[in-house]
């Protein structure tokens, strides 16, 4: 495995796997590895000749410069996991690698076709913007066959897919296959994330009764109507102490907009576990 921290080092690999006809799977991460990071890794590297993960913390994508300091770094961690995973490279630039100064000060412009007005996108301005920022750039830079990423993001996710199928793109992107991955929990069914770093041993059994919560929502759902059980999930949440919802949505899996039925409904939920922003989703159909 070789660490690459500069875009013209990458690139010159990236030439090298095209020379030899390897395929290459590209799972770009912001770093404090999990688990769930693992299982995209495994499938990356399975299902291609060449794995490069990027580890990078992407400024551009934080709107709240607090939350950008306290997110957790530990790139020695990192790429000793990556180094049992048969990773081939590791992209672990610098910010000022990555993007201009001109580009830091930049809003990035991109028409989301609607996807970003909800959720996170209402919740936390600008940060779709730059995640498509990062991960367009990521794409150019890495030309892979497939990329890797998590169901947990899900708005995220369905972004990236539309940025990736939009006609005036697909030149650009070539046959880029999005390779939509399950969500990886705790053997208690605490979603990994990265941010669960940041949560003391007894805020983490707090933040149990998120996924607990959703869970029971399946069986509410046989009764109740959407609206019903959206506002049940939000009261169950906010009466543990700890936990505040900042919003749950049940949506159109394909167009994220507010659904009336639970026919290809997802419902995502942000819940603050003290100060530690938390995310997680349910498919009821």
């Amino acid at each position: 495995m070789k660490i690459i921290t500069t875009k013209t080092a990458l690139q010159q690999a990236v030439s090298e796997c095209k020379k030899q006809n390897q395929s290459i799977g590209l799972v770009p991460t912001m770093g404090a590895l999990h688990a769930g990071h693992a299982s995209l890794v495994r499938r990356a590297t399975e299902e291609n000749d060449v794995c490069i993960v990027s580890v990078f913390v992407n400024p551009t994508q934080f709107n709240n410069k607090e939350d950008l300091a306290k997110y957790p770094r530990d790139i020695e961690r990192d790429a000793e996991l990556l180094g049992t995973l048969g990773v081939s490279y590791v992209f672990a630039p610098t910010p000022e690698e990555m993007y201009s100064e001109e580009e830091m000060e930049q809003t990035f412009e991109f028409d989301f076709g609607g996807l970003d007005q909800m959720m996170e996108g209402k919740m936390r301005p600008g940060h779709f913007n730059g995640v498509v920022q990062v991960v367009s750039r990521l794409f150019y830079l890495t030309q892979p066959d497939r990329a890797y990423f998590g169901e947990k993001d899900f708005q995220q996710l369905a972004i990236i897919h539309y940025m990736v199928e939009r006609s005036e793109l697909k030149d650009t992107f070539g046959r880029l296959q999005i390779v939509d991955c399950p969500i990886v929990r705790e053997a208690s069914g605490l979603a990994l994330s990265s941010r669960n770093e940041r949560l003391s041993a007894d805020e983490k059994q707090t933040a149990l009764g998120i996924s607990r919560t959703l869970i029971a929502s399946l069986e509410w759902a046989k009764n109740m109507s959407v609206e019903q059980v959206r506002q049940r999930v939000v009261d169950t949440i906010n009466a543990i102490e700890g936990l505040e919802v900042e919003y749950y949505e049940i949506v159109d899996q394909s167009t994220l907009q507010p659904t009336g039925t639970f026919t290809h409904a997802i419902g995502c939920v942000t819940v603050y576990c003290g100060p530690v922003r938390l995310i997680d989703n349910i498919k009821y159909n």
